[in-house]
């Protein structure tokens, strides 16, 4: 369970400081990061693998059943999540999507009860219907959906869920995931490099270190991720999460200096509350299951 649990925790980490590293790709357009960062990454998991086991974790990895496939929808929701992420990040949006992966433990607490039948208590329900209230807040005061938010959790609440119930260890799931995506990264850049129109290798050491150092800023928190939320309830995902989102936050606000107006702080402060109520409630039974067993 601790390893479970400090796993998922450094995953969400790296996550909430990722505008920061992704801030200095600016003038590179989003599409050409995301494919730089499949490429890196299945590149730096494709030759960890191979040093370690050869071809074997191949076969092995996609002869369980269904693997295939789910490994090739997890594939296609992270690169949707990505891709959009990127985009906010460098246009403005750090705050918003900060707001997203606030949602998202909202997002796998659903998804932990509907579909992994996993139960909540009345405090846990009610954390949930808070939360439910500051993005509805959000939504009618802006006069629109918050999509870039509700887009960025879905896609990672589903990627998350798909991670965990797919029989497939944490490395050779993002390999097998990288492959899938690795070839059309792959001739997108060159399709950039024939036409002069990439990024990459133009005489900025800065930015090209920045576009291949990413595969490994990728793979580490992936893998983190997809190992820990294997060995921890899916809901206990849900509180840790909100790790990331506040670092993003408070970056987007105190470094990049995006508005932050009152409209947003009483939804924003509604899901705060929320993991307020939902983190007190874990916090309070886990020390009454102690005593209990001590007793």
């Amino acid at each position: 369970m601790n390893r479970g649990l400090l796993s998922t925790l450094g995953a969400f980490v790296i996550w909430g400081l990722f505008p920061l590293y992704w801030h200095q790709l600016r003038e590179v357009p989003a599409l050409e990061i995301m494919a730089h960062r499949i490429v890196w990454c299945g590149l730096l998991v494709g030759a960890y693998l191979f040093a370690r086991q050869g071809w074997r974790w191949l076969p092995t990895a996609l002869g369980k059943p269904r693997v295939p496939l789910m490994l090739a929808c997890s594939a296609l929701l992270i690169s949707i999540n990505w891709l959009l992420y990127i985009w906010a990040v460098n246009n403005g949006h750090v705050v918003e999507s900060s707001l997203g992966y606030f949602i998202n433990p909202l997002v796998n607490v659903l998804l932990g009860v509907l579909v992994l039948r996993e139960r909540l208590n009345v405090a846990q329900w009610s954390a949930v219907a808070l939360a439910g209230f500051g993005v509805a807040w959000l939504t009618w005061q802006s006069g629109s959906l918050p999509w870039i938010a509700l887009v960025l959790a879905i896609s990672f609440g589903t990627y998350g869920l798909i991670r965990k119930i797919a029989h497939v260890d944490a490395v050779p799931g993002l390999g097998i995931e990288s492959a899938y995506l690795f070839v059309p990264a792959l001739g997108y850049l060159a399709w950039l490099a024939a036409h002069g129109a990439g990024h990459f290798v133009r005489g900025n050491v800065g930015e090209d270190l920045f576009l291949a150092i990413g595969g490994a800023v990728t793979a580490l928190p992936l893998i983190w991720f997809a190992y820990g939320a294997r060995q921890i309830p899916y809901s206990l995902v849900g509180i840790i999460q909100y790790v990331a989102p506040t670092l993003q936050f408070l970056t987007g606000v105190l470094v990049f200096h995006e508005a932050f107006t009152s409209v947003q702080a009483i939804g924003f402060c509604c899901i705060w509350s929320a993991l307020a109520i939902y983190g007190g409630d874990g916090l309070w039974r886990s020390r009454l299951r102690g005593l209990t067993a001590t007793a």
